[in-house]
Protein backbone atom coordinates (compact mmCIF):
# COMPACT_ATOMS: atom_id res chain seq x y z
CA UNK A 1 0.00 0.00 0.00
CA UNK A 2 1.55 3.33 -0.66
CA UNK A 3 -0.57 4.82 2.19
CA UNK A 4 2.21 3.14 4.62
CA UNK A 5 5.28 4.81 3.12
CA UNK A 6 6.30 7.45 5.84
CA UNK A 7 7.40 10.87 5.00
CA UNK A 8 11.24 12.11 6.36
CA UNK A 9 11.96 15.75 7.24
CA UNK A 10 15.34 15.44 8.30
CA UNK A 11 18.52 15.03 6.47
CA UNK A 12 19.52 11.45 8.12
CA UNK A 13 16.21 10.41 7.43
CA UNK A 14 14.43 10.13 10.47
CA UNK A 15 11.19 9.99 10.42
CA UNK A 16 8.88 13.26 11.22
CA UNK A 17 5.34 12.25 10.26
CA UNK A 18 4.25 9.26 10.59
CA UNK A 19 2.24 7.26 7.41
CA UNK A 20 -0.73 8.79 8.83
CA UNK A 21 0.41 12.35 9.11
CA UNK A 22 0.96 12.18 12.80
CA UNK A 23 4.15 14.39 14.14
CA UNK A 24 6.60 11.71 15.64
CA UNK A 25 8.83 11.73 18.68
CA UNK A 26 6.99 14.33 20.56
CA UNK A 27 6.51 12.59 23.55
CA UNK A 28 9.11 11.05 25.83
CA UNK A 29 8.88 8.64 28.31
CA UNK A 30 7.76 10.93 31.34
CA UNK A 31 5.48 12.45 28.80
CA UNK A 32 3.16 9.26 28.30
CA UNK A 33 3.52 8.04 31.51
CA UNK A 34 1.70 11.46 32.53
CA UNK A 35 -1.10 11.17 30.31
CA UNK A 36 -1.51 7.74 31.11
CA UNK A 37 -2.16 8.89 34.87
CA UNK A 38 -3.86 11.51 33.12
CA UNK A 39 -6.06 9.19 31.48
CA UNK A 40 -7.01 7.10 34.33
CA UNK A 41 -8.16 10.02 36.22
CA UNK A 42 -7.32 9.10 40.09
CA UNK A 43 -8.91 11.39 42.03
CA UNK A 44 -12.11 10.96 39.61
CA UNK A 45 -11.52 7.55 39.74
CA UNK A 46 -11.73 7.28 43.84
CA UNK A 47 -14.96 9.50 44.24
CA UNK A 48 -16.98 7.78 41.57
CA UNK A 49 -16.24 4.34 42.29
CA UNK A 50 -15.20 3.72 46.16
CA UNK A 51 -18.99 4.06 46.66
CA UNK A 52 -20.34 1.51 44.45
CA UNK A 53 -17.46 -0.84 45.15
CA UNK A 54 -18.28 -0.75 48.89
CA UNK A 55 -21.83 -1.58 48.02
CA UNK A 56 -20.89 -4.47 46.29
CA UNK A 57 -17.53 -5.87 48.19
CA UNK A 58 -17.30 -3.82 51.51
CA UNK A 59 -14.27 -3.52 53.20
CA UNK A 60 -12.16 -5.64 50.93
CA UNK A 61 -11.13 -2.55 48.92
CA UNK A 62 -7.29 -3.06 49.15
CA UNK A 63 -8.25 -6.89 48.08
CA UNK A 64 -10.11 -5.96 45.04
CA UNK A 65 -7.89 -3.12 43.66
CA UNK A 66 -4.68 -5.42 43.96
CA UNK A 67 -7.13 -8.47 42.32
CA UNK A 68 -8.40 -6.21 39.46
CA UNK A 69 -4.86 -5.18 39.03
CA UNK A 70 -3.62 -8.38 38.19
CA UNK A 71 -5.28 -9.32 34.94
CA UNK A 72 -4.76 -5.90 33.73
CA UNK A 73 -1.15 -5.69 34.08
CA UNK A 74 -0.69 -9.00 32.22
CA UNK A 75 -2.99 -7.51 29.69
CA UNK A 76 -0.66 -4.78 29.33
CA UNK A 77 2.03 -6.69 28.83
CA UNK A 78 0.72 -8.68 25.81
CA UNK A 79 0.02 -4.99 25.13
CA UNK A 80 3.73 -4.02 25.28
CA UNK A 81 4.87 -7.49 22.70
CA UNK A 82 2.04 -6.12 20.13
CA UNK A 83 3.39 -2.55 20.15
CA UNK A 84 6.36 -3.52 20.07
CA UNK A 85 6.10 -5.85 16.67
CA UNK A 86 3.31 -3.50 15.29
CA UNK A 87 3.14 0.15 16.83
CA UNK A 88 -0.06 1.74 15.82
CA UNK A 89 -2.72 4.12 16.70
CA UNK A 90 -5.30 1.85 16.09
CA UNK A 91 -4.20 -0.50 18.40
CA UNK A 92 -7.21 -3.28 19.49
CA UNK A 93 -8.53 -2.37 16.21
CA UNK A 94 -5.19 -2.73 14.07
CA UNK A 95 -3.90 -5.79 16.44
CA UNK A 96 -7.23 -7.93 16.41
CA UNK A 97 -7.74 -7.35 13.17
CA UNK A 98 -4.06 -8.52 11.89
CA UNK A 99 -4.80 -11.60 14.40
CA UNK A 100 -8.26 -12.79 13.72
CA UNK A 101 -9.63 -11.00 10.97
CA UNK A 102 -11.48 -7.74 9.85
CA UNK A 103 -14.91 -8.94 11.64
CA UNK A 104 -13.82 -9.37 14.86
CA UNK A 105 -11.10 -6.17 14.48
CA UNK A 106 -13.75 -3.68 13.43
CA UNK A 107 -16.05 -4.78 16.64
CA UNK A 108 -12.89 -4.76 18.92
CA UNK A 109 -12.31 -1.05 17.41
CA UNK A 110 -16.10 -0.29 18.41
CA UNK A 111 -15.52 -1.57 21.60
CA UNK A 112 -12.59 0.84 22.61
CA UNK A 113 -14.27 3.34 20.82
CA UNK A 114 -17.78 3.18 23.02
CA UNK A 115 -15.89 2.62 26.06
CA UNK A 116 -13.86 5.91 25.62
CA UNK A 117 -16.78 8.04 24.50
CA UNK A 118 -19.10 6.69 27.35
CA UNK A 119 -16.40 7.62 29.76
CA UNK A 120 -15.90 11.07 28.00
CA UNK A 121 -19.37 11.82 29.11
CA UNK A 122 -19.20 10.25 32.51
CA UNK A 123 -16.25 12.35 33.09
CA UNK A 124 -17.84 15.39 31.88
CA UNK A 125 -20.90 14.98 34.17
CA UNK A 126 -18.37 14.93 37.57
CA UNK A 127 -16.57 17.55 36.21
CA UNK A 128 -20.19 19.61 36.29
CA UNK A 129 -20.49 18.35 39.70
CA UNK A 130 -17.16 19.60 41.17
CA UNK A 131 -17.50 22.75 39.24
CA UNK A 132 -20.98 24.17 40.87
CA UNK A 133 -19.36 22.86 44.46
CA UNK A 134 -15.79 24.48 43.67
CA UNK A 135 -18.28 27.72 42.80
CA UNK A 136 -20.18 26.95 45.68
CA UNK A 137 -16.90 26.69 48.56
CA UNK A 138 -15.44 29.90 46.72
CA UNK A 139 -18.27 32.21 46.74
CA UNK A 140 -19.57 30.90 50.86
CA UNK A 141 -23.10 30.95 48.59
CA UNK A 142 -24.01 26.52 49.16
CA UNK A 143 -26.86 27.30 47.23
CA UNK A 144 -24.36 27.18 44.21
CA UNK A 145 -23.53 23.25 44.27
CA UNK A 146 -27.44 22.12 44.09
CA UNK A 147 -27.59 24.06 40.66
CA UNK A 148 -25.85 20.46 39.15
CA UNK A 149 -29.35 18.85 39.93
CA UNK A 150 -30.86 21.34 37.62
CA UNK A 151 -31.22 19.12 34.38
CA UNK A 152 -31.02 21.66 31.68
CA UNK A 153 -28.45 23.71 32.94
CA UNK A 154 -26.02 20.13 34.39
CA UNK A 155 -26.24 19.16 30.17
CA UNK A 156 -25.71 22.76 29.39
CA UNK A 157 -22.15 22.64 31.77
CA UNK A 158 -21.56 19.85 30.93
CA UNK A 159 -21.22 20.68 26.35
CA UNK A 160 -19.68 23.16 27.77
CA UNK A 161 -16.77 21.05 28.85
CA UNK A 162 -16.64 18.62 26.22
CA UNK A 163 -16.25 21.26 23.97
CA UNK A 164 -13.68 22.97 25.62
CA UNK A 165 -11.89 19.36 25.89
CA UNK A 166 -12.21 19.04 22.15
CA UNK A 167 -10.36 22.24 21.20
CA UNK A 168 -7.35 21.58 22.93
CA UNK A 169 -7.55 18.12 22.47
CA UNK A 170 -7.49 19.23 18.18
CA UNK A 171 -4.28 21.47 18.99
CA UNK A 172 -2.04 18.02 19.06
CA UNK A 173 -0.05 16.14 21.72
CA UNK A 174 2.35 19.15 22.56
CA UNK A 175 -0.58 21.39 24.04
CA UNK A 176 -1.77 18.10 25.66
CA UNK A 177 1.32 17.33 27.38
CA UNK A 178 1.68 21.07 28.42
CA UNK A 179 -1.52 21.42 30.07
CA UNK A 180 -1.52 17.28 31.57
CA UNK A 181 1.91 18.27 33.66
CA UNK A 182 0.21 20.95 35.43
CA UNK A 183 -3.42 19.26 35.71
CA UNK A 184 -1.71 15.39 36.79
CA UNK A 185 0.88 17.62 39.16
CA UNK A 186 -1.81 18.61 41.08
CA UNK A 187 -4.19 16.09 41.81
CA UNK A 188 -1.73 13.49 42.90
CA UNK A 189 0.03 16.72 45.70
CA UNK A 190 -3.82 17.14 46.66
CA UNK A 191 -4.80 13.43 46.95
CA UNK A 192 -1.66 12.88 48.75
CA UNK A 193 -2.86 15.61 51.08
CA UNK A 194 -5.52 14.12 51.54
CA UNK A 195 -4.55 10.53 52.52
CA UNK A 196 -2.26 11.98 54.82
CA UNK A 197 -4.88 14.44 56.57
CA UNK A 198 -7.43 11.76 56.99
CA UNK A 199 -4.79 9.54 59.21
CA UNK A 200 -3.87 12.52 61.18
CA UNK A 201 -8.27 13.05 62.18
CA UNK A 202 -7.96 8.93 62.31
CA UNK A 203 -5.14 9.06 65.60
CA UNK A 204 -6.60 12.49 66.67
CA UNK A 205 -9.99 10.76 67.37
CA UNK A 206 -12.12 13.27 64.99
CA UNK A 207 -13.45 11.31 62.30
CA UNK A 208 -17.13 9.96 63.23
CA UNK A 209 -17.24 6.64 61.36
CA UNK A 210 -13.82 5.55 61.84
CA UNK A 211 -13.06 2.04 61.23
CA UNK A 212 -9.80 -0.05 62.35
CA UNK A 213 -7.30 -0.99 60.24
CA UNK A 214 -7.61 -4.84 59.25
CA UNK A 215 -5.25 -7.13 56.55
CA UNK A 216 -8.36 -8.95 56.40
CA UNK A 217 -9.24 -6.20 53.95
CA UNK A 218 -6.58 -7.83 51.63
CA UNK A 219 -8.20 -11.17 51.41
CA UNK A 220 -10.54 -11.74 48.67
CA UNK A 221 -11.80 -14.99 49.72
CA UNK A 222 -13.82 -13.00 52.37
CA UNK A 223 -16.15 -11.30 50.08
CA UNK A 224 -19.60 -12.86 50.57
CA UNK A 225 -20.25 -14.23 46.81
CA UNK A 226 -18.82 -14.76 43.20
CA UNK A 227 -21.68 -12.03 41.85
CA UNK A 228 -20.60 -9.26 44.31
CA UNK A 229 -17.00 -10.20 43.83
CA UNK A 230 -17.67 -9.96 40.00
CA UNK A 231 -19.27 -6.55 40.15
CA UNK A 232 -16.31 -5.58 42.49
CA UNK A 233 -13.64 -6.63 39.91
CA UNK A 234 -15.40 -4.94 36.89
CA UNK A 235 -15.41 -1.99 38.97
CA UNK A 236 -11.44 -2.29 39.76
CA UNK A 237 -10.99 -3.13 36.56
CA UNK A 238 -12.60 0.18 35.27
CA UNK A 239 -10.41 2.02 37.62
CA UNK A 240 -7.12 1.00 36.03
CA UNK A 241 -8.61 1.34 32.44
CA UNK A 242 -7.08 3.95 30.58
CA UNK A 243 -3.30 2.97 30.35
CA UNK A 244 -3.77 2.01 26.69
CA UNK A 245 -3.48 5.32 25.90
CA UNK A 246 0.64 4.99 25.70
CA UNK A 247 -0.08 2.92 23.19
CA UNK A 248 -2.29 4.88 21.26
CA UNK A 249 0.54 7.38 21.14
CA UNK A 250 3.07 5.36 20.40
CA UNK A 251 3.28 6.64 16.64
CA UNK A 252 3.76 10.41 18.10
CA UNK A 253 6.44 9.22 21.35
CA UNK A 254 10.34 8.57 21.13
CA UNK A 255 11.13 5.29 20.84
CA UNK A 256 7.70 4.34 20.42
CA UNK A 257 8.06 0.57 20.58
CA UNK A 258 9.30 0.87 23.63
CA UNK A 259 8.48 3.51 25.47
CA UNK A 260 4.82 3.17 24.86
CA UNK A 261 4.48 -0.30 26.50
CA UNK A 262 6.81 0.75 29.26
CA UNK A 263 4.87 3.70 30.20
CA UNK A 264 1.85 1.92 30.04
CA UNK A 265 3.51 -1.27 32.80
CA UNK A 266 4.75 1.87 35.00
CA UNK A 267 1.26 4.01 34.89
CA UNK A 268 -0.65 0.82 36.04
CA UNK A 269 1.99 0.07 39.13
CA UNK A 270 2.09 3.98 39.76
CA UNK A 271 -1.56 3.74 39.88
CA UNK A 272 -2.10 1.24 42.12
CA UNK A 273 -0.11 2.42 44.85
CA UNK A 274 -2.29 5.64 44.43
CA UNK A 275 -5.56 3.65 44.88
CA UNK A 276 -4.33 1.56 47.49
CA UNK A 277 -3.47 4.39 49.56
CA UNK A 278 -6.84 6.19 48.77
CA UNK A 279 -8.70 3.37 49.78
CA UNK A 280 -6.93 2.42 52.80
CA UNK A 281 -7.74 6.03 54.31
CA UNK A 282 -10.79 6.66 53.17
CA UNK A 283 -12.56 3.39 54.39
CA UNK A 284 -10.31 3.91 58.06
CA UNK A 285 -12.19 7.93 57.98
CA UNK A 286 -15.45 7.21 56.69
CA UNK A 287 -16.51 3.51 57.72
CA UNK A 288 -19.37 1.75 55.62
CA UNK A 289 -21.75 2.89 57.01
CA UNK A 290 -25.53 4.03 55.39
CA UNK A 291 -26.08 6.95 57.16
CA UNK A 292 -23.36 9.90 57.15
CA UNK A 293 -20.28 9.89 55.63
CA UNK A 294 -20.68 6.11 55.49
CA UNK A 295 -19.61 4.90 52.01
CA UNK A 296 -22.80 2.22 51.81
CA UNK A 297 -25.08 5.94 52.36
CA UNK A 298 -26.61 5.84 48.55
CA UNK A 299 -26.73 10.14 48.98
CA UNK A 300 -22.68 10.19 48.83
CA UNK A 301 -21.91 6.84 46.35
CA UNK A 302 -21.87 8.99 43.36
CA UNK A 303 -19.70 11.13 44.30
CA UNK A 304 -17.45 10.29 47.61
CA UNK A 305 -15.19 13.54 47.63
CA UNK A 306 -17.54 15.95 47.70
CA UNK A 307 -19.03 14.64 50.92
CA UNK A 308 -15.26 13.99 52.63
CA UNK A 309 -13.58 16.94 51.57
CA UNK A 310 -15.14 19.66 54.19
CA UNK A 311 -14.95 16.55 57.24
CA UNK A 312 -11.18 15.35 56.17
CA UNK A 313 -9.60 18.87 54.54
CA UNK A 314 -11.47 21.02 56.67
CA UNK A 315 -11.08 24.88 55.59
CA UNK A 316 -8.41 23.39 52.43
CA UNK A 317 -11.85 21.50 51.43
CA UNK A 318 -11.63 23.57 48.24
CA UNK A 319 -8.54 22.25 47.08
CA UNK A 320 -9.82 18.32 47.19
CA UNK A 321 -12.69 19.85 44.62
CA UNK A 322 -10.32 21.45 42.86
CA UNK A 323 -7.91 18.50 42.54
CA UNK A 324 -11.05 16.10 40.82
CA UNK A 325 -12.19 19.02 38.88
CA UNK A 326 -8.87 19.21 37.50
CA UNK A 327 -8.38 15.23 37.11
CA UNK A 328 -11.97 15.64 35.56
CA UNK A 329 -10.64 17.44 32.95
CA UNK A 330 -7.01 16.02 32.68
CA UNK A 331 -8.74 13.24 31.46
CA UNK A 332 -11.37 14.78 29.79
CA UNK A 333 -9.04 16.08 27.74
CA UNK A 334 -6.42 12.88 27.68
CA UNK A 335 -8.91 10.89 26.97
CA UNK A 336 -10.30 12.21 23.13
CA UNK A 337 -6.66 10.78 22.44
CA UNK A 338 -7.52 7.13 22.43
CA UNK A 339 -10.86 7.44 20.36
CA UNK A 340 -9.72 10.20 18.13
CA UNK A 341 -6.52 7.94 17.08
CA UNK A 342 -8.25 4.96 16.93
CA UNK A 343 -11.03 6.42 14.44
CA UNK A 344 -7.96 8.17 12.59
CA UNK A 345 -6.57 4.57 12.22
CA UNK A 346 -9.86 3.04 11.32
CA UNK A 347 -10.11 5.59 8.42
CA UNK A 348 -6.70 5.13 7.33
CA UNK A 349 -7.34 1.89 6.95
CA UNK A 350 -10.34 2.29 4.99
CA UNK A 351 -12.81 0.33 7.71
CA UNK A 352 -14.72 4.06 8.38
CA UNK A 353 -15.14 6.81 5.85
CA UNK A 354 -11.89 8.27 4.51
CA UNK A 355 -12.60 11.49 6.60
CA UNK A 356 -11.77 10.09 9.36
CA UNK A 357 -8.03 9.93 8.40
CA UNK A 358 -7.21 13.33 7.91
CA UNK A 359 -4.97 15.09 9.87
CA UNK A 360 -4.92 19.05 10.36
CA UNK A 361 -2.11 20.65 8.61
CA UNK A 362 -0.75 22.14 11.16
CA UNK A 363 -1.52 20.90 14.66
CA UNK A 364 -1.08 17.14 13.34
CA UNK A 365 -4.38 16.03 15.36
CA UNK A 366 -7.24 14.60 13.91
CA UNK A 367 -9.59 17.09 13.68
CA UNK A 368 -12.49 15.48 12.49
CA UNK A 369 -12.19 12.11 14.40
CA UNK A 370 -11.95 13.91 17.52
CA UNK A 371 -14.48 16.24 16.74
CA UNK A 372 -17.04 13.60 16.18
CA UNK A 373 -15.89 11.59 19.34
CA UNK A 374 -17.23 14.72 21.30
CA UNK A 375 -20.23 15.24 19.63
CA UNK A 376 -21.33 11.80 20.18
CA UNK A 377 -19.81 11.68 23.95
CA UNK A 378 -21.89 15.02 24.70
CA UNK A 379 -25.07 13.62 22.87
CA UNK A 380 -24.97 10.54 24.74
CA UNK A 381 -24.51 11.98 28.43
CA UNK A 382 -27.28 14.44 27.68
CA UNK A 383 -29.28 11.56 26.85
CA UNK A 384 -28.45 9.37 29.82
CA UNK A 385 -28.87 12.16 32.56
CA UNK A 386 -32.88 12.74 30.59
CA UNK A 387 -32.83 8.27 31.08
CA UNK A 388 -31.88 7.96 34.28
CA UNK A 389 -31.26 9.32 37.82
CA UNK A 390 -28.15 8.17 38.53
CA UNK A 391 -26.71 7.76 35.19
CA UNK A 392 -22.67 7.71 36.45
CA UNK A 393 -23.16 4.75 38.57
CA UNK A 394 -24.73 3.08 35.87
CA UNK A 395 -22.27 4.22 32.91
CA UNK A 396 -19.27 3.01 34.71
CA UNK A 397 -20.79 -0.20 35.65
CA UNK A 398 -21.33 -0.86 32.29
CA UNK A 399 -17.65 0.30 31.25
CA UNK A 400 -16.34 -2.31 32.89
CA UNK A 401 -18.04 -4.85 30.35
CA UNK A 402 -17.10 -2.96 27.55
CA UNK A 403 -13.56 -2.57 29.10
CA UNK A 404 -13.69 -6.56 30.25
CA UNK A 405 -14.54 -6.92 26.28
CA UNK A 406 -12.11 -5.20 24.16
CA UNK A 407 -8.97 -5.81 26.45
CA UNK A 408 -9.94 -9.22 26.69
CA UNK A 409 -10.73 -9.91 22.81
CA UNK A 410 -7.13 -7.78 22.46
CA UNK A 411 -4.76 -10.46 24.89
CA UNK A 412 -5.97 -13.43 23.44
CA UNK A 413 -5.34 -11.85 19.42
CA UNK A 414 -2.28 -11.06 21.48
CA UNK A 415 -1.71 -15.19 21.87
CA UNK A 416 -2.90 -15.83 18.33
CA UNK A 417 -0.82 -13.60 16.54
CA UNK A 418 2.39 -14.75 18.26
CA UNK A 419 1.34 -18.62 18.32
CA UNK A 420 4.51 -19.11 15.77
CA UNK A 421 7.05 -17.83 18.24
CA UNK A 422 5.60 -17.98 21.80
CA UNK A 423 7.64 -21.21 22.80
CA UNK A 424 10.73 -19.99 21.24
CA UNK A 425 12.38 -18.73 24.19
CA UNK A 426 11.29 -18.36 27.61
CA UNK A 427 10.29 -14.74 27.70
CA UNK A 428 7.94 -15.61 24.74
CA UNK A 429 6.82 -18.11 27.30
CA UNK A 430 5.88 -15.47 29.74
CA UNK A 431 5.55 -12.53 27.80
CA UNK A 432 3.32 -13.50 24.39
CA UNK A 433 1.52 -16.62 25.46
CA UNK A 434 1.11 -16.97 29.55
CA UNK A 435 0.51 -13.27 30.51
CA UNK A 436 -1.55 -12.35 27.85
CA UNK A 437 -3.55 -15.82 28.08
CA UNK A 438 -4.67 -15.14 31.81
CA UNK A 439 -5.11 -11.94 31.51
CA UNK A 440 -7.23 -12.63 28.24
CA UNK A 441 -9.24 -15.06 30.36
CA UNK A 442 -9.81 -13.79 33.43
CA UNK A 443 -11.62 -10.68 31.84
CA UNK A 444 -13.72 -12.88 29.73
CA UNK A 445 -15.05 -14.28 32.83
CA UNK A 446 -15.54 -11.49 34.69
CA UNK A 447 -17.54 -9.76 31.17
CA UNK A 448 -19.69 -12.79 31.10
CA UNK A 449 -20.47 -13.26 34.82
CA UNK A 450 -21.11 -9.36 34.78
CA UNK A 451 -23.25 -9.76 31.60
CA UNK A 452 -25.75 -12.24 33.34
CA UNK A 453 -25.79 -9.98 36.64
CA UNK A 454 -26.84 -6.73 35.10
CA UNK A 455 -30.01 -8.33 33.06
CA UNK A 456 -31.25 -7.34 36.40
CA UNK A 457 -32.39 -3.53 36.98
CA UNK A 458 -31.52 -4.11 40.82
CA UNK A 459 -27.26 -4.92 39.63
CA UNK A 460 -27.50 -1.21 38.99
CA UNK A 461 -29.16 2.34 40.33
CA UNK A 462 -32.39 0.18 39.02
CA UNK A 463 -33.24 1.49 35.97
CA UNK A 464 -34.56 -0.58 33.29
CA UNK A 465 -35.56 -0.03 29.65
CA UNK A 466 -38.67 -2.86 29.19
CA UNK A 467 -37.52 -4.64 32.21
CA UNK A 468 -34.45 -4.99 31.49
CA UNK A 469 -31.72 -3.51 33.73
CA UNK A 470 -30.28 0.27 32.03
CA UNK A 471 -26.41 -1.50 32.99
CA UNK A 472 -27.21 -4.29 30.97
CA UNK A 473 -28.50 -2.30 27.63
CA UNK A 474 -25.78 -0.08 28.03
CA UNK A 475 -23.02 -2.37 28.13
CA UNK A 476 -24.30 -5.42 26.07
CA UNK A 477 -26.53 -3.47 23.60
CA UNK A 478 -23.82 -1.19 22.39
CA UNK A 479 -21.77 -4.04 22.22
CA UNK A 480 -24.43 -5.91 19.66
CA UNK A 481 -25.35 -2.37 17.72
CA UNK A 482 -21.43 -2.35 17.13
CA UNK A 483 -22.46 -5.42 15.11
CA UNK A 484 -25.13 -4.13 13.08
CA UNK A 485 -23.36 -0.73 12.03
CA UNK A 486 -20.12 -3.08 11.16
CA UNK A 487 -22.39 -5.19 8.26
CA UNK A 488 -23.91 -1.54 7.35
CA UNK A 489 -20.52 -0.35 6.92
CA UNK A 490 -19.29 -3.35 5.23
CA UNK A 491 -21.69 -2.11 2.47
CA UNK A 492 -20.32 0.79 1.75
CA UNK A 493 -16.37 -0.23 2.63
CA UNK A 494 -16.34 -3.33 1.51
CA UNK A 495 -12.14 -3.86 0.63
CA UNK A 496 -11.48 -3.54 4.40
CA UNK A 497 -13.53 -6.35 5.05
CA UNK A 498 -12.43 -8.66 1.99
CA UNK A 499 -8.84 -8.05 3.67
CA UNK A 500 -7.29 -6.10 1.07
CA UNK A 501 -6.61 -3.01 3.20
CA UNK A 502 -5.25 -4.35 6.66
CA UNK A 503 -4.08 -8.02 7.26
CA UNK A 504 -1.25 -9.74 9.00
CA UNK A 505 1.67 -9.32 6.44
CA UNK A 506 0.74 -5.61 6.53
CA UNK A 507 3.78 -3.89 7.19
CA UNK A 508 4.15 -2.10 10.81
CA UNK A 509 4.32 2.17 10.31
CA UNK A 510 7.88 2.95 10.85
CA UNK A 511 7.86 5.46 14.40
CA UNK A 512 10.73 7.58 15.70
CA UNK A 513 13.71 6.03 17.35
Amino acid sequence: MSTMQVRTGAPDGTPKFSGKGLKTGQLGLLAVVVIGISTIAPAYVLTSTLGPTVQSIGVHLPAIFIVGFIPMFLVALGYRELNADTPDSGTTFTWVTKAFGPYLGWIGGWGLLAANIIVLSNLAGVAVDFFYLFLAQITGQDAIADLTGIRWLNILTCLVFVGAAVWVSCRGVKTTKAVQYALVGLQVAVLAWFVIAAFSRIQQGSAAGAVAFSWDWFNPFAIESFSAFALGLSLSIFAFWGWDVCLTVSEESRNGRRTAGLAAAVTAVVVLGMYLLGAIATVMFAGVGTEGLGLNNADISENVFAALAAPVMGPFAILLSLAVLSSCAASLQSTFLSPARSLLAMGYYKALPEKFATVHPTYRSPVFATVVAGVISAGFYSLMRIISDNVLNDTIMALGLMICFYYGLTALACVWYFRHSAFRSVRNVVFRFLAPLLGGIGLVVVFLQTAVDSWDPAFGSGSEILGVGLVFVIGVGIIALGVLVMFIVRRTHPGFFRGETLRRDTPALEVAD
